[in-house]
């Protein structure tokens, strides 16, 4: 569910449920959504929040039973969507605000997968999320990022040098096909994203900016 957090908040949940009320019987979900967003006159933003965060309740379900908790990934091998993960570990650590999806799965609508670039915010997310890995007890894990990125080779070098040193087994590497390579993956492989596509592939998953931002919201108390 969205979390209501203020009047601009409530009314996307309105809407959310609007929505859910036409999946629930059957109109496509673009449809659902675009017929609702005009209703009640949403801006782009608003619009992109909905369409990342409201799910039929069949999906949402479905999702639910593949999401491994965190707790549960010791000894695990892991594959992660590197620029999924990341992004949404730089709105979390910088204070943007992000959504718990119907499928339990926190996202953001910062779409910078284009234009993102490598900064200091992005080397404190990797010992983020790196630490999440050790903390874990991993198996191993492996991080795909998109060749296409800006850099991508430069941050997979510095994620393979930063796991050699806190003596995590895996790899970093960049990749042309990495959404195909996350699909299509083995299914021993726990895939770490929130990419629904993705997700509706596999056989088990973790949503790992979920988990670091409860641990961080622990360490705060």
């Amino acid at each position: 569910m969205i979390k209501i957090a203020d009047e601009e908040t409530k009314k996307l949940a309105i809407a959310a449920a609007d929505i859910r009320y036409l999946l629930e019987r059957g109109y496509r979900r673009d449809s659902s959504i675009r017929f609702t967003s005009d209703h009640y006159r949403l801006g782009k933003n608003d619009r992109f929040i909905l369409a990342r965060t409201v799910f039929s309740p069949d999906t949402s379900v479905k999702r639910r039973k593949k999401k491994l908790k965190c707790e549960e990934l010791k000894g695990k091998t892991l594959l992660i969507d590197g620029y999924n993960v990341l992004i949404t570990l730089e709105s979390i650590l910088q204070g943007e605000r992000t959504w718990v999806a119907d499928d339990s799965f926190i996202r953001d609508i910062r779409g910078l997968f284009r234009n993102h670039s490598n900064d200091k915010i992005t080397y404190e997310t990797v010992e983020e999320m790196l630490s999440f890995l050790v903390m874990s007890e991993v198996k191993k894990a492996t991080i795909l990022l998109d060749t296409q990125m800006k850099h991508s080779g430069e941050l997979a070098a510095l994620i393979r040098k930063r796991m050699k040193d806190l003596s995590i087994s895996g790899d970093a590497r960049t990749s042309k096909h990495t959404d195909y390579g996350l699909k299509n993956c083995d299914s021993s492989y726990v895939v770490a994203t929130a990419d629904g596509i993705i997700i509706d592939a596999v056989k088990s998953v973790v949503d790992v900016p979920g988990c670091i931002s409860r641990k961080l919201s622990n360490r705060q108390i």
